[in-house]
């Protein structure tokens, strides 16, 4: 038989290799392939507090969602010829005592200020906002490193002096001339359910996993509760490797022939992941950049900062559709 030849090592690995040990013909190999090329389709943030009902809804983003779920149907229609290849999908991803939330603060009478409250370093010099006193940092992980923020106290037991750390931080947040710190309404807890995507967009993405093959390329952003990541691929204030510029990302963004951008909210971090992208890619490849213009919208009161991401998109030469025109 087969199994007594193969004992006797009359059929080895190496003379008949893919040969089953129990018959004469050749196994079918089942290949894992690397994607290479190809359209990827980036969802920023398409999470369920960013949609009506959620903690920092946006009232036309289910329509938006509605967009993106058919451009991914649309994508997977022909199942032998896929017209996206990639999707990866980044999560803004926060701890409820998170720098940017109103439970982070206090004031003299202990009270936490109201959502949209815009704290600045000199508010925190003079006594009107402070860090709440019992704050404990994850063991794990350092989440503020000398190397990254030399203005980091640390005392004799590694106890990082919070209060120095606030006005320095909010003082060089304040120094880009971005941002100021902002108190969001709790938004994308960790393991809550405004956290998951939305239904009808994760429904379609594992539609597009089961044909394709493909596994969806998760990207957390905003973990570290001492820093704000409206980009995907850095913080406003990069404070450990984790929160510096994501090079590993980018280069696997720019592996893609054609790259899709859609997601929430274009006012924050739809615009700033994009700009991110836009910085360091090659010049001569920008036209393989895409932004769905109606796959986004702004937070209420932010629409402002919605339309200058749009001029700049003109300004930068990058190509911009209509869901309907992706393909």
């Amino acid at each position: 038989t087969c199994i007594q030849k193969y004992m006797k090592g009359q059929i080895t690995n190496a003379n008949k290799p893919f040969m089953s040990v129990c018959c004469n013909k050749k196994r079918t190999m089942a290949q894992a392939s690397k994607v290479k090329g190809g359209t990827t389709l980036l969802l920023i943030d398409v999470q369920k507090d960013f949609h009506p009902g959620g903690s920092l809804g946006i009232d036309s983003a289910d329509e938006d969602a509605s967009r993106i779920a058919d451009i991914i149907r649309r994508g997977i229609e022909n199942p032998t010829s896929p017209l996206i290849t990639r999707l990866v999908a980044t999560m803004d991803s926060h701890h409820k005592l998170h720098i940017a939330h109103a439970t982070f603060w206090v004031n003299d009478d202990n009270e936490h200020p109201p959502p949209f409250t815009i704290i600045t370093s000199s508010d925190i010099e003079k006594g009107i906002w402070k860090p709440r006193k019992n704050l404990k940092l994850p063991v794990r992980n350092q989440l503020v490193k000398p190397l990254y923020f030399k203005q980091a106290k640390y005392d004799i037991d590694g106890n990082l002096n919070l209060l120095e750390y606030c006005i320095e931080y909010t003082r060089l947040l304040e120094e880009k001339g971005k941002f100021k710190l902002c108190i969001w309404p709790e938004h994308c807890l960790i393991g809550t359910k405004g956290h998951q995507i939305v239904d009808q967009i994760s429904d379609c993405m594992a539609d597009w996993s089961d044909v394709t093959g493909g596994s969806i390329e998760w990207v957390m952003k905003g973990e570290n509760l001492l820093t704000e990541m409206y980009s995907a691929l850095k913080a406003e204030v990069s404070v450990n490797k984790e929160t510096d510029y994501n090079i590993p990302l980018l280069n696997s963004l720019k592996k893609s022939d054609r790259l899709l951008i859609v997601g929430q909210a274009m006012s924050h971090c739809v615009n700033y992941t994009t700009r991110d992208i836009i910085e360091r890619w090659p010049k001569s490849e920008l036209h393989k950049i895409c932004v769905i213009t109606d796959c986004m919208s702004s937070v209420t009161g932010f629409e402002k900062e919605g339309e200058e991401f749009l001029n700049f998109l003109k300004e930068k030469g990058i190509q911009t559709r209509l869901a309907k025109d992706v393909f």
